[in-house]
Formats: structure tokens, C-alpha cells, sequence
């Protein structure tokens, strides 16, 4: 049976990856059966609240790939305003295609079939760096980011050395 496009794209991507190693993560499949799901470790960036921390994740991609985008889940349990409760990455570049029918983005920073998974985990490393509270997937946190950072860095240090200590 022939892959598909998108099965092509990932297995050139992982094989990418695999030979040159960008930094601030490193990626693999959850099943070798499987190109359409990888795990993820986002490596905390040096000089934020994450530095030390190894957040694992599951990023998903549809059978429609590269036409949709992929959704990215934090296993690992995180605290961030452009992180929801369940895990799930909110940024631009992974909301589907076009127009945003509320009008907050514009459809060039939403899902382009050029983006690759270096430019995703970019893009989410970007996020941690410089969380976007005024837009947040987690209330709570972007409240609290806003309001009481030093009970927010409290919060995300705890987080960092749960994923030092499940190393």
C-alpha cells in the first residue's frame, strides 16, 4: 500500500530530526507503527520559570496532514495561560486554516502546510518563553500570571521538578 503525503512528510521530518537534533526538544514516534503520533519532550528554555523541566507530549497528527494541523497534548502536567486543563496547546499556528471566525487572528498566523514539526516546537517553545495571557486556553493560570507571578513561578518550579524526578 502507498503512504500518503502526509506519511511521507512525517517520516522525512522524523528522519530530519533524528540526523540533526534541534534544540529545546527532541522528538520520536509513540509506536513505530505509527508516523502520525510522536512524543515529545519540550526541554524548559534556559532563563524562563520551565528552564529544567522536561515537559513529555503527544503530538497528533490528522490524516489530512500537511492540509490540517496537528494538535499538541502536554502529558506531562503544565501550567501555562496557552495551556489548557486537559493539556492542550492553544496557538495560532496549530488552529485550523483561514479566517478566525472571532476576528483575533489573522489567517496567515493560523495552520500554513509549510509548517513543519521544528516550526511547531518553535513555535511552542516561543510560547513558553513569552506566554500570551490576553488570549489564554487556562484562565486560572493567565490570572494568575498576570496577577500573582510569584505564586505562578511557585506553581511551574513544583511542575519542573516533577518531570526531573519521572526522568
Amino acid at each position: 500500500m502507498a503512504q500518503s503525503q502526509g506519511a511521507l512528510l512525517l517520516k522525512r521530518q522524523l528522519n530530519d530530526l533524528q540526523k540533526k537534533p534541534v534544540e529545546g526538544f527532541s522528538a520520536g514516534l509513540v509506536d513505530d507503527e505509527n508516523l502520525f503520533v510522536w512524543e515529545i519532550i519540550v526541554i524548559g528554555p534556559v532563563d524562563t520559570v520551565y528552564e529544567g523541566g522536561f515537559f513529555k507530549a503527544h503530538l497528533s497528527f490528522p490524516q489530512e496532514y500537511p492540509q490540517r494541523p496537528p494538535k499538541l497534548k502536554f502529558i506531562s502536567e503544565m501550567w501555562h495561560p496557552n495551556v489548557g486543563k486537559d493539556g492542550l496547546v492553544c496557538i495560532s499556528i496549530l488552529h485550523e486554516p483561514g479566517e478566525d471566525k472571532f476576528g483575533y487572528e489573522r489567517a496567515e498566523e493560523r495552520w500554513l502546510p509549510i509548517h513543519t514539526v521544528e516550526s511547531i516546537m518553535r513555535s511552542v517553545i516561543s510560547m513558553l518563553c513569552d506566554p500570551n495571557a490576553g488570549s489564554p486556553a487556562n484562565v486560572d493560570a493567565a490570572k494568575q500570571y498576570r496577577e500573582n507571578f510569584p505564586a505562578f513561578k511557585k506553581e511551574v518550579t513544583r511542575l519542573v521538578r516533577l518531570t526531573q524526578e519521572a526522568l
